[in-house]
């Protein structure tokens, strides 16, 4: 008997039942030319929904599917496709009806929600909700939700539009090579002329529309190559650059654009032509937040009664103290280029004017402000870049000055140093910071285990909460989600103290060896999991109260 009419005699014979005869719907069904695996049955119709995969032949060609940039961008157009054409009805109580699929921003990412294999199969993963009329049995609503709604929408994944995939494939192979780039040409990232950085609002990753397409002045102006010819841009360089301009003209939403510049972009979103290196890590104040064992000496040291700094711990940091770990753990976990915003810093932790460096004198100050230190870091190789409003003591360290008028970047660095004056110079040379080893085990969730998101970029990571709403390159819930999930692995992966870099490696060769999926400890794979970098999952460890350090 076909599964298809197996499957409709099951419902009809638990229809009305109790809404636990659902369990007998687990397995495999095909339908079709869909094979349609049942995985978990929610509890009752008020539960979260059920887990349900669904797999098919898409058609797409071998060179998509074997080449890893392809075939990244192939499962991305499959599953905004997919979920394009998803519609559940709403069939009873609770959540009855509910189909549900990973909705992705802008941003391009190995997800698990779609996965293309090398002959051209993909897997899709869902949430059903189940239909019920109380805690009965919905069983023909069931049968429509299964066989209609489900296969409407897999009908998207077969491949007729083959002019819409390749050129969103295209798309995305154009942006990994000019990123591929950056480093031989010397620059940390580039801004394709006509890019539109505004967003439609500060919740909204959306363009603006009737945004001012950026341009770059000549004297910025860098060409990089892409399959259908040089394009033109504006290119950053390696080194300290700030950026300049009156209030409200494009110097934040320079920065943002560079800020997701290591992620990928759909086509029209305006931003497919920003690239940045993949090591850059975005920073800033966060008053309140932990810090364990960082050695932030470089920045503050001396303090009164003795206290060390090196390493330095507290568990309700300022801002200059939270900034200051921030920079030093950022170095620790790769980071190649600093973003910074003046809104979002300790101003006390950026500079000294001269005023207060008469008032209070270099010997009563712990604090080493960053300007002291930037061209320091430069030197080590890690550049910076830096929105800059009212503090011009950092024009005398700046090694390019871009100026944002009306949206439209200006060079100002020659203009800049004829205003800048003398270099500040620190006290003394900056040391290395102290390694800090982690015990892995601290990173084990307590309670009952549970990982989870709250609000957006808040995770529960067992009986502790994770705040990543100051890490502003976690994209979603479902983002934050996953890095809470990598600090549980490590924890069951690794033993005893360990060095952080030696920890995020070994969760990064884990998820590029098996995918993202690895971090799961379910048989069958969510489809909500989103591929973190080791600067995401370093700044959970971060902040995780219950890590021990040594």
């Amino acid at each position: 008997m076909p599964d298809t009419q197996r499957l409709k005699l099951l419902l009809q014979r638990i229809d009305g039942r109790a809404y636990t005869s659902y369990r007998d719907l687990r397995g495999d069904w095909r339908i079709e030319d869909v094979l349609l695996s049942v995985d978990h049955i929610q509890g009752d119709p008020f539960a979260a929904p059920s887990r349900v995969r669904i797999q098919l032949d898409t058609g797409i060609d071998a060179v998509t599917c074997t080449d890893p940039d392809r075939c990244l961008a192939a499962e991305d157009w499959l599953l905004r496709r997919f979920g394009a054409a998803l519609s559940g009805a709403r069939r009873g109580s609770g959540r009855s009806g509910e189909l549900r699929i990973y909705r992705p921003g802008p941003e391009v990412v190995a997800r698990s929600a779609a996965r293309l294999s090398e002959d051209g199969r993909v897997e899709v993963r869902l949430w059903a909700g189940l239909p019920a009329s109380g805690r009965r049995v919905l069983g023909r609503q069931a049968y429509e939700m299964l066989t209609g709604d489900i296969l409407h929408a897999a009908g998207a994944l077969r491949v007729p539009d083959s002019a819409g995939l390749a050129a969103h494939v295209s798309s995305i192979v154009r942006q990994r090579g000019l990123r591929r780039q950056l480093d031989d040409r010397g620059l940390v990232a580039f801004i394709e002329d006509g890019s539109i950085l505004p967003r439609t609002s500060g919740v909204s990753q959306a363009p603006l529309e009737g945004a001012v397409p950026l341009v770059a002045p000549e004297s910025l102006r860098v060409s990089l190559s892409t399959p259908d010819g040089p394009v033109d841009g504006l290119g950053v360089p390696v080194g300290i650059t700030l950026i300049v301009g009156g209030g409200f003209h494009g110097k934040s939403t320079l920065l943002q654009a560079i800020q997701r510049g290591h992620l990928d972009h759909i086509p029209g979103d305006g931003r497919s032509g920003v690239v940045a290196v993949t090591d850059t890590v975005k920073i800033r104040a966060e008053d309140g937040r932990r810090v364990a064992g960082v050695d932030i000496s470089p920045f503050l040291s001396g303090l009164p009664g003795g206290r060390s700094t090196a390493p330095f711990s507290t568990d309700d940091a300022s801002g200059s103290t939270s900034q200051a770990a921030a920079v030093v753990e950022s170095i620790e976990a790769g980071a190649r280029v600093l973003l910074i915003d003046e809104d979002t810093s300790a101003t006390n932790l950026l500079v000294r004017d001269d005023r207060m460096r008469a008032l209070i004198t270099r010997d009563r100050e712990p604090i080493t402000p960053l300007v002291e230190r930037i061209s320091e870091l430069s030197a080590a190789g890690v550049s910076t870049v830096m929105v800059v409003g009212g503090v011009g003591d950092f024009l005398a360290v700046a090694d390019f000055v871009i100026g944002m008028d009306a949206y439209a970047p200006v060079d100002l660095t020659d203009r800049a140093r004829a205003l800048a004056g003398p270099a500040p110079a620190a006290p003394e040379p900056m040391s290395p910071p102290r390694a800090r080893l982690i015990h892995a085990e601290s990173l084990r969730p307590g309670g009952k285990g549970r990982i989870r998101a709250r609000d957006g970029r808040r995770v529960e990571h067992g009986s502790a909460v994770i705040d990543l709403s100051a890490v502003e390159q976690v994209i979603d819930g479902a983002h934050a989600v996953t890095i809470g999930l990598s600090l549980r692995w490590i924890a069951a992966h690794c033993e005893g103290a360990s060095p952080v870099t030696a920890l995020l490696e070994v969760v990064q060769a884990a998820i590029e060896a098996e995918g993202v999926e690895v971090l799961s400890d379910r048989d069958e794979p969510p489809g909500d999991l989103v591929t973190p970098r080791r600067h995401e999952i370093a700044a959970a460890l971060n902040r995780l109260r219950t890590v021990e350090t040594t």
